[in-house]
């Protein structure tokens, strides 16, 4: 992605595709990625070639090249698990698409946290979620929900480690960082550099 300032605009790439979405602030969207029917938090990003289709990311997310996010599910269940079965129309057939399939896919949300970092060529599978702080390492595929300030990796995705201890993770859910207004993450900046997780959340916890 490059150097450019942000603002309160998001910053769409000419090749990137967003559909029926809602994009906050300060947020980007890089080259060649689609965007469907998905509320995409303040300050976060997505880079190249990426896919998200209904879900909610929370603000201050880090999404790598090559993921997705909410990959459509087939009809397994019927005789025929191609999309002939529910894009009809697109084959000329008179009953045309089935609107009840794409409105069960709807209902399958994908709801990502604030301050989550997805890795390159991570699949997030349809229903999940991702509590706030987590990790999700490159290429994982993410089939149980990941809990807060968790690492998880693989295929399918396990646990690996907790990114911070769970009372300092309770802690920066208190906290909210990522609700403060624009000023005082700048005033802030300085301490969020230099400070441990620790005496951040010490300090500002009981202002």
């Amino acid at each position: 992605m490059s150097e450019k300032m942000l603002g309160i605009a998001p910053s769409i790439h000419p090749t990137a595709t967003v559909r029926d979405s809602k994009l906050g602030q300060y947020t980007e969207v890089g080259e060649r990625t689609a965007i469907v029917e998905t509320e995409f938090g303040d300050y976060s990003y997505i880079v190249h070639d990426g896919s998200i289709i209904y879900a909610k990311i929370g603000k201050f997310c880090s999404i790598a090249a090559f993921v997705r996010i909410n990959p459509g599910n087939h009809a397994t269940w019927r005789a025929s698990q191609h999309h002939y079965s529910y894009r009809s129309r697109q084959f000329g057939f008179d009953l045309g698409d089935d609107l009840e399939f794409f409105q069960w896919r709807r209902d399958h949300q994908v709801n990502i946290g604030n301050d989550v970092w997805i890795g390159h060529g991570a699949v997030i599978m349809p229903g999940i979620t991702i509590g706030d702080g987590a990790v999700v390492g490159s290429s994982a595929v993410v089939t149980r929900d990941v809990d807060p300030y968790t690492i998880v990796a693989g295929v399918p995705a396990r646990f690996i480690k907790r990114r911070h201890p769970e009372l300092l993770a309770e802690k920066l859910v208190a906290l909210a960082w990522w609700d403060w207004d624009h000023a005082k993450l700048g005033e802030t900046l300085p301490d969020m550099r230099s400070m441990s997780a620790e005496a951040f959340v010490e300090k500002y916890l009981s202002a």
